[in-house]
């Protein structure tokens, strides 16, 4: 069910939600959390809201979509309710605001957080430069960004890299769960050697093969090299660990299936489809504490080596 509320007040929308909730049942009972999606009033909007209603299946909870409109308009709120098959496991409120409202999307959103649950925001595009300063981020529990969907992956990273705090995330670091998981399970089977280096080779714009490169120089201690090559489309493309015995290798082409190769094992191909942004985003949800291992992986960045992958360059040369 969808309910407009055109040119209304957040009191209005709260005496709506009574209304609903004395109708048809304690609409907020179960909810175990507030998320927040700041976004702009485009197309956007929908794909957030899908999002975050696949990932309230696993996690109940009530949304908020602030989506800032036209700063030129006249000052209005412009409110919707989407309860029932519309909201998956939610309730989702979408706040449309326009003119001098359009900066207010804080003063908005404290009416009607759920009492004594926790906040999480999330910026599904363009996110603030300091996400924690940002009068949305702090009021929040935990603050979602996703460098890859900005217009500069790597400049949006560096910005994490200035800005962190306690509570911080990027949906480029979930996406890396798989590669981390597979990566931690190879080393685990003999022969137990010490790696000496490692080579992560991704495209030039995927923040996730920088953030791999970083993970692997913080908690190895060892030199990482990131290189960047035209050949690897999309994301990662292969991560190389050097031991004395020979490598462990993970060549992933298409982006979906990975090959796994390391001496004494026969090659192995494993899955490791590009995850979708549900998926990510429930990952994220499940916990509310700071994620240590992301701040390490973040100053780790610092030490790793940019290069070309020279083989690619070779082949394309050849080819012309």
């Amino acid at each position: 069910m969808i309910i407009d509320l055109p040119s209304t007040t957040t009191s209005q929308v709260n005496k709506k939600l009574v209304e609903l909730r004395e109708s048809g049942g304690a609409v907020a009972l179960g909810r175990v959390l507030t998320l927040v999606i700041a976004t702009g009033d485009g197309t956007e909007v929908e794909k957030a809201i899908q999002a975050a209603n696949d990932a309230s299946r696993e996690h109940p909870c009530r949304v908020i979509v602030v989506a800032s409109g036209a700063r030129q308009a006249a000052p209005r709120l412009d409110a919707q309710i989407r309860v029932g098959g519309d909201a998956g496991a939610s309730e989702v409120l979408v706040l449309r605001l326009y003119g001098p409202l359009a900066d207010e999307g804080a003063g908005s959103v404290v009416p009607l957080l759920l009492p004594d649950a926790p906040v999480v925001t999330w910026w599904p595009t363009d996110a603030p430069e300091a996400p924690a300063k940002d009068p949305l981020g702090a009021l929040s529990h935990r603050r979602i960004t996703d460098a890859a969907a900005e217009g500069d992956p790597i400049e949006a990273l560096q910005k994490r890299i200035n800005s962190y705090v306690d509570g911080d995330t990027d949906l480029a670091w979930t996406r890396l769960t798989s590669w981390r998981a597979m990566l931690s399970a190879a080393m685990d089977l003999p022969p137990h050697e010490r790696v000496t280096s490692a080579t992560v080779t991704g495209a030039h714009d995927s923040p996730s093969t920088d953030l791999l490169a970083g993970w692997l120089s913080t908690y190895l201690e060892i030199p990482v090299r990131r290189l960047e090559s035209a050949r690897a489309g999309s994301g990662i493309y292969s991560a190389l660990l050097e031991r004395p015995s020979g490598n462990v290798e993970i060549v992933r082409p298409d982006g979906k299936v990975g090959t796994l190769t390391q001496p004494g094992q026969p090659e192995r191909r494993i899955s490791l489809q590009r995850r979708e942004v549900q998926d990510c985003l429930s990952e994220e949800l499940r916990r509310l504490d700071p994620d240590e291992i992301y701040e390490a992986t973040l100053g780790g960045l610092k030490g790793i080596v940019r290069g070309e992958d020279t083989e690619a360059s070779d082949e394309e040369g050849d080819e012309q």
